[in-house]
């Protein structure tokens, strides 16, 4: 009996290998390499799910850096070489405050793929991942305590219902933030790059309203151009960029609506003049916000909004000029 049960475990582990993996589990496992690749500085690429050109040349890259067989296949030599960004897998473990590793990179891609985004892609497990796992906790209706376990993992595989995530039949569509007509359009060339969204001329201290409904990632000075800048992550992966403010009222963590109040136009960064560098993008990636522009502007509401904790991300920089989005590319081009 030993040796049949040997090659039925056998058969159980071949038919495991050779089965296909659900899409789902593959968009996520190169999500989290991706992450890894981007923290060892081969990847130059965004945290996307989405195998392409540039995440093959990261594994090139990180293969030939480390002397390993260059066949642009992250097999396990490779995954050993991430160092601790490579392990370990996801729900092999409980996730929680200062966890560190590839399970805690495909957790947050996850999370902003669901619209709680914990602001980036790093696998480092801090603040604001805790409190996008909360978030995402309370809108599943599970057990809300900011660890990320069997039952947080699958709500955001599934949805709050439980039932498969039908994919989206269009775009999220945004209300302007301004009143002001498009100046500079998507695409428009640059001083050896192109635009990355849309400028709206408006007078300095113009209120700038929330194009939508999401969470406030990011809001604080940029040194990489924007100036005072808000991210607001949306649902289907959706960020709003609003940039070269007088003044940020917004913080970190802050659930808006379309028309919450989230600053002032002005010029700060590198801008010419006063104006709103308003930009959309889909899992970082930039797409031109016009065609997904209504033409009611967003509505100011009278309520004061409350003050708060402003910039920074998990493991890195909190409220200096020196922030996460100019060190990991988001913010490298406008």
């Amino acid at each position: 009996m030993r040796p049949v049960r040997r090659i039925g475990a056998l058969a159980l582990v071949l038919a495991a290998l050779v089965a296909p993996a659900p899409a789902d589990a593959s968009t996520i496992e190169i999500a989290a390499l991706q992450s890894a690749l981007q923290g060892l500085q081969v990847y130059s690429g965004f945290v996307d799910g989405i195998k392409g050109p540039l995440t093959r040349d990261g594994i090139l890259a990180l293969q030939r850096r480390r002397g390993l067989s260059v066949d642009g296949i992250a097999g396990p030599e490779t995954r050993r070489a991430l160092g601790w960004r490579g392990r370990p897998g996801l729900g092999s473990r409980v996730m929680r405050s200062g966890d560190r590793g590839w399970d805690v990179a495909a957790l947050q891609f996850l999370l902003q793929r669901a619209g709680q985004g914990a602001g980036r892609a790093d696998g480092l497990f801090g603040p604001l991942t805790r409190a996008a796992v909360v978030r995402a906790q309370e809108a599943a209706g599970v057990g809300v305590d900011g660890q990320a376990g069997p039952v947080t993992i699958r709500s955001l595989r599934s949805g709050a219902g439980g039932e498969s995530e039908a994919p989206p039949t269009g775009p999220v569509r945004f209300l302007r933030p301004v009143p002001g007509p498009i100046g500079d359009p998507f695409g428009a060339p640059r001083n050896g790059y192109t635009h990355t969204g849309v400028d709206i001329p408006d007078p300095e201290g113009t209120p700038i309203g929330a194009a939508g409904v999401g969470t406030v990632i990011y809001a604080a000075y940029n040194g990489a151009g924007y100036g005072n800048l808000v991210v607001i992550q949306h649902r289907l992966g959706y960020t709003s960029w609003y940039g070269h403010m007088s003044t940020i009222t917004a913080y970190v963590g802050e659930e808006v609506v379309g028309g919450t109040l989230i600053g002032y136009v002005g010029a700060t960064g590198d801008a010419t003049g006063p104006h709103l560098h308003f930009e959309v993008r889909h899992y970082d990636t930039p797409i031109d916000p016009a065609p997904l522009l209504f033409s009611t502007v967003a509505a100011r509401p009278t309520t004061t909004v409350r003050p708060g904790p402003s910039g920074g991300c998990d493991g890195l920089n909190r409220g200096g000029h020196d922030d996460w989005i100019a060190r990991e590319r988001l913010c490298a081009e406008r």
